[in-house]
């Protein structure tokens, strides 16, 4: 019996001898997972579609370098993660928390409930933040980068990373103290 791996492993070798048919099952197999590892670092799914694509031709065009230490995935999702990371550097940001928009209306789902925010609600709010909060955010506390890799990859501190996912923490704080006192008030 063949395991998905086995088979990622199989279409991966298809893709390095240039078959057209082996990447574009790569791709239909890897993309569902890809994209929401770009939503998370995008603000609407027109970008993060465009971020997958960038991912994707950086993926074969560097086929060669993938030597299999590690999982073939992981290094397709660090390749995603640098390509959310290159289109923030190229747009630079200078983000001020005056940034945030003032209506933070946010409809909430049916899966808000007495037990807080499932996940699909948090990405939401997440992709509410600044460029330069979320990518901090979604680099440390979802990729498990450390503040000094953060600050090399996006050019800043590792001082400003450490304050930039302190602040982001609070506007998510904020963001959700709002949504419970909303609820609260709509079921007075």
């Amino acid at each position: 019996m063949t395991t998905a791996d086995d088979r990622l492993q199989t279409i991966w070798e298809g893709c390095l001898r240039n078959e057209r048919k082996c990447q574009e099952q790569f791709y239909k197999l890897l993309a569902p997972r890809m994209l929401a590892v770009c939503m998370r670092y995008a603000t609407d799914k027109d970008e993060a579609q465009d971020i997958l694509q960038e991912g994707f031709i950086k993926i074969f065009r560097n086929m060669k370098n993938y030597r299999g230490d590690g999982s073939l995935e992981g290094w397709v999702r660090r390749i995603m993660v640098h390509s959310a990371i290159s289109r923030y550097r190229k747009l630079k940001p200078i983000v001020l928390v005056e940034d945030f928009a003032t209506d933070t209306e946010m409809p909430i789902s049916k899966s808000y409930n007495d037990n807080g925010l499932e996940a699909k609600d948090l990405m939401k709010l997440i992709q509410k933040l600044p460029k330069t909060y979320r990518s901090v955010f979604n680099m440390y506390a979802i990729e498990g980068y450390s503040h000094q890799e953060i600050g090399t990859s996006l050019g800043m501190s590792e001082l400003l990373s450490r304050t930039t996912l302190h602040r982001a923490r609070t506007a998510l704080k904020e963001m959700i103290g709002k949504l419970t006192m909303r609820e609260e008030h709509c079921l007075a």
